[in-house]
């Protein structure tokens, strides 16, 4: 039976408010002049964005941990930035609750301050949200050493810009995130993984079809393995996911996954532990990631595809020299190229990100100097 009450940490540290007033002097000390900061967690997603300024003095977050508050009825969870990610899906497991975004980890150092500031999802993105969706409130020390409290523990309407949504993504660039409140969901009751041997046109072609109808898909991925295999999960009512599993193997001619190894082939992709990503072709290649429009035809690419996100995420290796094609074919399909993971030969590659339009530019530059208007936090991370 699912526990109602609160579910208070127990072995919260007595000296809470002194760290983050330790962490405010040192963020006021280096608006005053000293060394710029880096925040960082577990540093296990250290190589995603633009390198930082190499003269930073490090910020670690992973002292200031615990679980504040959940509230199993009510959907909600409260926890401090370096709470371990692992721990805190495990408390949500025991209540039958889960973040449906389904955050990777890369590693087992991840915190709970790391993946809302690195803002990734996993497999279920397309179908079930951001992790901004399901950010309801932050706590947050600023570029002045300012303890700022943005958002609640409800989903609510407001008018105006939507601070704890934003911070999702920022890469710690606007502050330190202190404290998260976060939408969770029940563990869905149904759940079913098929399989099918399909090449990427026809397998694009499907899930375009299968989208417009009221399926309960939850994930795809597409790989070239064996000339082409096609995954798709789906979550829902168990009377859904069961007619429709019958139906899609039907129109497929496919296979349903055995629990254990569904959950294989979902964790290999969320984590990157799979051939594909754990082996690139050369020290000089770096991995990209596409987001493009999800009835974008397959992309006339040398070397493997890996897509997820219903067509929506495209995966290919490639060295940094071909940023500017990848980039160029991100465009045509709608969208934008990352250099997700840089090549182990440049491992301090720049241009990760897409550059933005000015006026998007302007925008971004004008809201980090709201929340840091000496530049002390993460410098170098957004080419400025």
């Amino acid at each position: 039976m699912v526990e109602s009450q609160p579910l208070l940490r127990a072995d919260t540290p007595a000296g809470d408010d002194a760290l983050l007033q330790a962490w405010a002097e040192r963020i006021r000390a280096a608006a005053a002049g000293g060394p710029r900061l880096r925040i960082r967690g577990g540093g296990s997603k250290a190589f995603y964005g633009n390198p930082l300024d190499a003269e930073c003095e490090v910020l670690d977050t992973r002292a200031y941990a615990g679980i504040v508050n959940h509230e199993p009825t009510e959907l909600v969870v409260t926890a401090r930035c370096g709470t371990p990610l692992a721990e805190l899906e495990a408390v949500l497991a025991r209540h039958g609750q889960r973040l449906p975004f389904e955050p990777p980890h890369f590693g087992p150092s991840a915190t709970v301050g790391g993946m809302v500031a690195a803002g990734l999802a996993g497999p279920a993105r397309a179908a079930v949200g951001a992790v901004r969706d399901y950010v309801l409130g932050v706590r947050l020390l600023d570029g002045r050493g300012e303890d700022l409290h943005f958002g609640g523990q409800v989903m609510k309407n407001v008018a105006g810009y939507d601070v704890s949504r934003a911070l999702a993504g920022s890469l710690g660039t606007l502050g330190v995130i202190t404290e998260v409140s976060l939408k969770v969901l029940p563990v869905a009751a149904g759940e079913a993984t098929l399989c099918a041997a399909l090449p990427a046109d026809a397998a694009l072609e499907r899930l375009a079809h299968w989208r417009s109808q009221p399926l309960p898909l939850n994930a795809s991925l597409w790989s070239p393995h064996a000339g082409g295999t096609l995954w798709l999960r789906l979550r829902g009512a168990a009377a859904a996911v069961e007619a429709a599993s019958e139906r899609l193997l039907r129109e497929t001619g496919g296979q349903r996954l055995e629990p254990a190894a569904a959950a294989t082939v979902w964790h290999s992709v969320r984590e990157q532990t799979s051939d594909f990503f754990a082996q690139p072709p050369s020290d000089e290649h770096g991995l990209w990631r596409l987001s493009v429009a999800p009835t974008t035809p397959m992309l006339a690419w040398p070397g493997d595809t890996v897509i997820e996100w219903f067509g929506g995420q495209r995966w290919v290796w490639a060295p940094v020299s071909a940023a500017e094609a990848l980039r160029a074919l991100a465009r045509q399909g709608g969208g934008h190229a990352t250099l997700f993971r840089p090549p182990a030969a440049q491992p301090e590659a720049h241009e990760r990100f897409t550059p933005p339009e000015a006026t998007l530019r302007t925008l971004q530059q004008r809201v980090r100097a709201a929340f840091d208007p000496h530049r002390i936090f993460q410098p170098g991370i957004w080419g400025y």
